[in-house]
Formats: C-alpha cells, structure tokens, sequence
C-alpha cells in the first residue's frame, strides 16, 4: 500500500519538485492550501485520513492517527473546492493523470523541450496537471504566484495555463508579451475575452472539466483523446475516460451516486451538444431559482447579460421575494462603471429572448467580481461584494 503524505503547496519551484519528490519515493500526495486556517488544514485532515502531514522544514513530517488506506498506483488526493457542499478527496492515480497530460500535449501540439509556466494554485488539480505537462516536455516548469503579473508575462516560456481574471488583467496591460499559447480553464470565458486575446495574437484554447477528470478534459468544445462526453436526461454533462478519478476517498457512496456501472461520471453541469458534437458548458444544474413558480436557470440569465453589449461581465443569484417567492438578482461589471446600462436596459435585453421571470429584477454593479485563484465566484464572496457595492 501506498502512503498518502499531507504537503503545504505554495506557488513555487522548491513546493513543485517536493512533489516530484514524493511521487519518486512511491507516495501519494494530499496538497494543501499553504494559506488555510489550522482549523480548516485540521477538518480536512480528519476527514480524508492521509498517514502523515509534512513541511519543506520537515520532511518526513509526523503519522497521523487512524489513516484510511491507500491503493498503490495513487498519486493524488485532493479536495474540491466545496462550493456547494461538504468537500470531498477526489483520488487521482498516476495512470489517469499520465493520459491526461499525454492527450493534453498531443492536443496543443506542444513540442518537446518547450517550458510550461505555472500560475495557477498548486493544490488545486490544474496547477498540479499543469506540472505534469512541464516534465512530460523534459524542461522544468516555471512556477509563479498566482497573482503576478509580472512574473507571468516575462519571457522563457512558451505555454502557460490561466484563469479568465488572468487573461483580463493580462490584456488590460499595455503592450503585454507573454506566452503565446494559452490554456483557459477554472471559469467561462466571455467572448469578448476570446476576442480581445485573438486580437492581441494570443493562441487561446478553451479547457472544461473539474478535478474529477485530473483537470481539462474537454478542449474548445471537443473531448481529447480518451475521453467522452454525453448528456444525461436532464441535459447534465456525463464523461467517461482514461483520465476520470478513481473514486471519493473513505466514500464509496459518493462515488456511487457519480459514476454508473458503464463508467460515466455524471457532473453538476448542465450543456448542450452542438451537430458537430460541440459541447456547450451552459453552468451548474443546481444554479436555479423559482421565481413566480417559474424556473429560471442561471446561467441564462448570465449568458444573456454577458450578450449586451455595455456588459463585460456578470453573474447572478437568487433572493427571497415576498411577492414571487424568489428574484433574479443580477451582479453586473459595466465595460463603462461611470456610465453603466440601465436596469430596465438590462431587463428589456434579458426579456428579449426569454420569458419575464429571467429578467433580473434587482441588478448590483461593480467594478469586477470576486473570483477566487481559480477564477470561480463562489456565492458567499458574491453577497459579500453586493453588500459592500451597497453600502
């Protein structure tokens, strides 16, 4: 049996090839967020059992009690990001995590010998893959703080994995170099955004899937090699392949309730497939509000807002209603905030395509919104920012 080693994972060279290291030595990884509170690092240490939790200034750390078991051929645990719930310890094997860096790379038609630069998180999957790729190419990935600019743009290296706040802060800089092949995942991209970045000569590839499937798995619409995606009934998106997870770890009913007999994992998503087998990622099946006893889906709303053309970006949220039971509350990022669109402009634009209970009934603008280092906006910041957006 494997051993399961709990690691602290800031952005840099030393915490990368600490990682490297253990996967040598035949452990298995369960990264940590080096900016997690000690109750938090404790909560998930209980609830995913690994053997030993070790630092840079120790290594060998110390045992913990009670560890769950870990199968060999493991190489990572790691923990969703609990957005809608209780978080889980995604298992991720070697094999699973060596076909999705492979079919990536074939994809990109990346090129032996080119650096892979690393902005992203380390302990979330898309950091960790997008190390993977860097060794894979025989070069050593060059590792940045999420949140530098500067670092990100500067020459070396000639792909890079992002986040859509990235890109955005990316191509607002003057004169901005950087790679020129770009992996966009963590979020949905605007097309204005894609546009921007094709104008600036930047090559973007779209990437969607989640830890589950050791991170992209779907590029600009299209499965990579190994990999499939179907919808189910209710047009939530399924996928099956060489590069899904091995199962929730200590929670085989989670993993039950996820992945049939037949192999497909059924995720949180909703889509569409287009006649060419295009995926559309339309957003989370759960992100849905009754208003007027009418269902509203989200994600239209958002992607009717991001359409108008004073939007650069928005989302929305369901509030209590005494009168329809809930509202659409929208969070609107004027391209201009000294002369942001109307709220009746953004209703009537909403109203143009879609019934009048998608029509946001309350609209809050801001200056960006709060995006976390893997460019997702969980609800709690969301009603965070509206509340300071309104005194």
């Amino acid at each position: 049996m494997a051993r399961l080693i709990a690691l602290p994972l800031p952005s840099t060279g030393e915490a990368a090839e600490a990682v490297r290291a253990r996967w040598e030595a035949g452990d298995a990884v369960l990264p940590l967020d080096p900016e997690a509170s000690r109750a938090e690092v404790e909560a998930l240490l209980a609830a995913l059992r690994p053997d030993r939790l070790a630092s840079f200034d120790d290594p060998d750390g110390c045992a913990l009690p009670d560890p769950l078991p870990t199968d060999d051929g493991v190489a990572l645990v790691v923990a969703t990001s609990g957005s809608t719930g209780t978080r889980k310890g995604v298992t991720l094997t070697s094999a699973a995590l060596d076909a999705s860096t492979a079919a990536s790379l074939a994809r990109l038609g990346v090129q032996h010998d080119a650096v892979w630069r690393v902005p992203l998180p380390l302990h979330h999957v898309a950091g960790l893959a997008a190390l993977r790729r860097g060794w894979a190419l025989g070069t050593t990935p060059d590792v940045v703080a999420p949140g530098d600019l500067d670092a990100l743009l500067r020459p070396g290296a000639d792909h890079v994995a992002v986040v859509p706040t990235q890109l955005h802060r990316w191509l607002a800089r003057d004169g901005a170099a950087g790679p020129r092949q770009v992996l966009l995942g963590g979020a949905a991209a605007s097309g204005d955004l894609l546009e921007r970045a094709a104008v600036a000569g930047i090559e973007v590839v779209t990437s969607y899937g989640m830890t589950e499937t050791c991170g992209g798995c779907v590029y600009d619409g299209h499965p990579l090699a190994g990999a499939e995606v179907a919808l189910a009934g209710d047009d939530r998106i399924r996928l099956r392949g060489e590069m899904l997870f091995s199962g929730y770890r200590g929670d085989p009913t989670a993993t039950a309730a996820t992945v049939d007999d037949d192999g497909w994992f059924t995720t949180s998503d909703v889509g569409r497939l287009g006649e060419d087998g295009r995926l559309t990622v339309l957003g989370r099946a759960d992100d849905v509000v009754v208003s007027g006893g009418e269902n509203v889906p989200l994600a239209v709303v958002v992607a009717a807002l991001r359409s108008h053309p004073d939007v650069a970006d928005a989302t929305a949220v369901g509030e209590p209603d005494p009168e329809w039971g809930e509202r659409v509350h929208a969070v609107v990022v004027p391209r201009d905030l000294a002369a942001p669109p109307t709220e009746a402009d953004l209703r009537e634009h909403v109203r143009g395509d879609h019934p009048a209970a998608f029509a946001p009934r309350r609209v809050t603008f801001v200056q960006e919104l709060p995006r976390d280092a893997m460019g997702k906006v969980t609800r709690s910041s969301l009603r965070a920012a509206i509340a300071v957006a309104r005194g």
